[in-house]
């Protein structure tokens, strides 16, 4: 009876879903949002003006870039409870996780550096000068180059994170915002937000091997505006945010072609994937609110509310 009454117990616990983390910068919060309902189930206070996240690679703790405290605050994920705060410059705004789940590289767009910090020790390990109003940050899958991209200054520049220090830096259009590698690391893609493209970069010799732009029906060009970008499995096609055009383009990035636009919130920033990348959940700043694309069928199929001005967005597996 009483292995019955424990296995009824058993059968009766819910399934843990999924989460899609948000920060919201006007209100100081993480949204956590629900991969199985698609809704928002907790909210976690921050420090100010939380914009860049990312999890270790055990997903045990979350990592935030709290701007306007001038901190990366490190929270327990299971509790919402902010752990410690680690030394980050000033104006943390991307950062980017090593593959030793160890140092993460950061942004400080104040003060033109790149700040490398050891999460175990909290202690900032390097500091590399870079280009002005630092911003994307991006690390190869081997772990052996960092990427800075600086807004005012429009440039990548390649850091070897064996040295701490620049060997490389590539001219990209006005303002970049965001850099990724894909294929393996064998390529580097930068978005540049004023310059309406996203340049391609060969990895081995840094050379610009593409460049291609974006055209909105009955969107004015100054208002297509790549920002940030996720890869569909396999790097097949490119996810990309297109700002206040409030669209998400649809890139072949073998052809870096466009196949298509899909119309989400106002003033769209991030975004991340669930679990097997069936859906696509896209941060509006403007509307205050995460679009849900199907990434089969390339349209919107939710909209959900979360704080004020939402900015970044990770994937967090609950099982």
């Amino acid at each position: 009876m009483i292995r019955v009454a424990t296995a009824c117990l058993m059968l009766a616990q819910p399934v843990l879903a999924d989460e899609i983390w948000v920060t919201n910068e006007k209100d100081n919060t993480v949204s956590v949002i629900s991969t199985e309902t698609l809704e928002v189930v907790q909210t976690y206070e921050t420090g100010e003006r939380p914009r860049g996240i990312t999890f270790s690679r055990d997903f045990s703790r979350a990592y935030i870039c709290a701007s306007d405290s001038n901190a990366v605050q490190v929270m327990d994920p299971a509790t919402g409870k902010i752990l410690h705060d680690l030394p980050s410059g000033a104006d943390p705004e991307q950062f980017v996780l090593h593959p030793d789940d160890r140092h993460l590289y950061i942004a400080n767009e104040d003060d033109a550096i790149t700040t490398v910090v050891d999460t175990e020790t909290r202690k900032v390990v390097a500091q590399i000068d870079v280009g002005i109003e630092p911003e994307g940050m991006a690390v190869s899958p081997d772990g052996r180059i960092a990427i800075t991209t600086s807004e005012t200054t429009n440039m990548a520049h390649w850091i070897d994170t064996e040295t701490q220090q620049l060997f490389a830096n590539t001219l990209v259009d006005s303002r970049p915002r965001h850099a990724e590698f894909v294929k393996d690391g064998a390529e580097l893609w930068v978005s540049s937000e004023i310059g309406g493209t996203i340049t391609v970069f060969d990895t081995e010799t840094q050379a610009e091997k593409a460049k291609f732009g974006f055209e909105v029906q009955g969107v004015h060009p100054d208002r297509v505006q790549p920002v940030g970008f996720e890869f569909a499995e396999g790097d097949t096609h490119a996810f990309v945010a297109l700002g206040p055009s409030n669209h998400v383009a649809v890139v072949n990035a073998d052809t870096y072609e466009v196949e298509e636009y899909i119309l989400v919130g106002r003033r769209v920033w991030h975004m991340a994937f669930n679990r097997d990348r069936t859906q696509l959940f896209t941060t509006n700043g403007v509307s205050g609110d995460v679009t849900v694309i199907d990434v089969a069928a390339r349209k919107a199929v939710k909209s959900i509310k979360v704080g004020r001005f939402p900015w970044g967005a990770a994937f967090r597996p609950t099982e």
